[in-house]
C-alpha cells in the first residue's frame, strides 16, 4: 500500500547546515511516532512548544518500508511528513542502510549482484519520493562494530556480508545522486564513553571518515547518537577530541538521538532527573568545546514515550526517565540544559 503525499505547495525549510553558521540558533527536535502525533493532543503541543525538526522513530526503516521485495508502504512516513509541512517543521530521514530493523524476507539476498540491486533501488525510491522535503539523510545507521578492531571494524549485516565495506560508499553515492541537496549523515553511538569501546568506536567511526574523504565520498555531516548509559563515565577529552578532528575534516556534528539511560540511578524522582540533566549537559560541553553542533535531536520527548525500559528496565520497578519531558509532558531539567547550551552559542 502507497501512503498519499500531498501535491499541495511545499515549504521549502532551511536546511540544518544554515543553522550551524547562524550564530544564536541550535535547533531542537525529537523522534516522533506517528500515531501520537495525531491521536494525543499533549504529545502533539509538546512537540510543537519545543521542536523545530522531528525524525520518525519508525516509518523509514526497511521494515516499515519494505513488507516484501516488490512493494513499498510509505503510510507512517508520509504522515510524519504532512505533519511537518503543516506545522513548519523539519523532518530527518531515518535510515537507508541499517544492519536492523529489515524484513525477513532480506535475509534471502544470496549474491552481492542482488545486494546492491536491492539497495540502490530502495535508496532511488525513498530518496527519490522525498527529494526537496526531506534535507537531511541518516544514509548509513551505525557501521561500526560494537567493539570494533582492527580486522573487523564495520559492524555485520547483509550489506557487509555481501558487499563489503564498501556499501557505505555506494549507498552515500546512490543518495547523492537522486537528491544532490540533501544533506548526508552517517550516525553512531557510544562515542562518549571511557572505556576501551568508546576509544575504539572513536578510531574506527575516523578511519571510515578519512578513507571515505580521501575517495571523496559525499559525506556533509556526522550523527552523534549519545544514548548515554549512566553506569559509564563520559570522556569529556577524548569526545571533544573526536569532535574536533570530525570539525577538522569540514563535518557537520548532529546530536541525532540524546537520551539518559538511568536504570541505575537514584530512585527518588529529583535525584535522579537531577543526574540525567548533569550527564546531558557533559555530553553537550564536550561537543560544544570543539564546535557548534548543527542541531540537537533528543530520542522521543516525553517518558511517556521511550524505547529505554524495552532494555534497561529498573530493577526497583519504577518508570525510566531518560528525556526532557515526564510522562506528563512537563519539563524536567535536561530541557533547560540543551535550551542553556543552545543559547551559549548567542553572540
Amino acid at each position: 500500500m502507497l501512503g498519499a503525499l500531498g501535491t499541495g505547495a511545499v515549504s521549502y525549510l532551511t536546511p540544518l547546515a544554515a543553522y550551524a553558521k547562524t550564530p544564536s540558533v541550535i535547533p531542537y527536535g525529537a523522534a516522533v511516532r506517528t500515531d501520537p502525533l495525531y491521536d494525543d493532543p499533549a504529545y502533539k503541543k509538546a512537540i510543537l512548544d519545543h521542536c523545530q525538526i522531528i525524525v520518525g522513530e519508525g516509518g523509514l526503516k526497511w521494515i516499515d518500508l519494505r513488507p516484501d521485495r516488490y512493494s513499498f508502504d510509505f503510510t507512517q512516513a508520509d504522515r510524519q511528513l504532512a505533519f511537518a509541512q503543516e506545522h513548519g517543521l523539519e523532518m530527518r530521514g531515518h535510515t537507508l542502510a541499517w544492519y536492523a530493523a529489515m524484513p525477513d524476507w532480506t535475509e534471502t539476498i544470496a549474491s552481492p549482484e542482488e545486494a546492491r540491486l536491492e539497495l540502490v533501488t530502495h535508496i532511488q525510491t525513498v530518496v527519490g519520493r522525498y527529494k526537496g522535503r526531506i534535507s537531511s539523510w541518516d544514509v548509513c545507521n551505525e557501521p561500526i562494530a560494537e567493539l570494533p578492531t582492527r580486522d573487523a571494524p564495520i559492524r555485520d549485516s547483509i550489506w557487509l556480508r555481501q558487499l563489503g565495506r564498501d556499501y557505505i560508499e555506494l549507498a552515500l553515492r546512490t543518495t547523492a545522486e537522486i537528491d544532490p541537496g540533501a544533506r548526508l549523515v552517517i550516525n553512531d553511538y557510544n562515542f562518549e564513553q571511557a572505556n576501551d569501546t568508546g576509544r575504539a568506536k572513536r578510531k574506527a567511526f575516523l578511519d571510515l571518515v578519512r578513507e571515505l574523504k580521501a575517495k571523496d565520498v559525499p559525506l556533509h555531516a556526522v550523527g552523534l547518537q549519545g544514548h548515554i548509559n549512566a553506569r559509564i563515565p563520559i570522556d569529556r577529552p577524548g569526545l571533544t577530541a573526536f569532535v574536533a578532528e570530525l570539525d577538522a575534516m569540514g563535518l557537520g556534528v548532529l546530536v541525532t538521538e540524546l537520551d539518559v539511560i538511568d536504570d541505575a540511578l537514584p530512585a527518588p524522582e529529583a535525584e535522579r532527573d537531577a543526574a540525567v540533566a548533569d550527564f546531558a549537559k557533559q555530553y553537550l560541553e564536550a561537543i560544544g568545546e570543539a564546535c557548534k553542533p548543527e542541531a540537537i535531536l533528543t530520542w522521543g520527548i516525553s517518558d511517556r514515550f521511550t524505547w529505554v525500559p524495552i532494555w534497561f528496565t529498573r530493577s526497583d520497578g519504577l518508570p525510566n526517565r531518560p528525556l526532557p519531558l515526564d510522562a506528563d509532558y512537563q519539563p524536567k531539567p535536561m530541557m533547560q540544559v540543551i535550551k542553556d547550551f543552545a543559547r551559549s552559542f548567542d553572540q
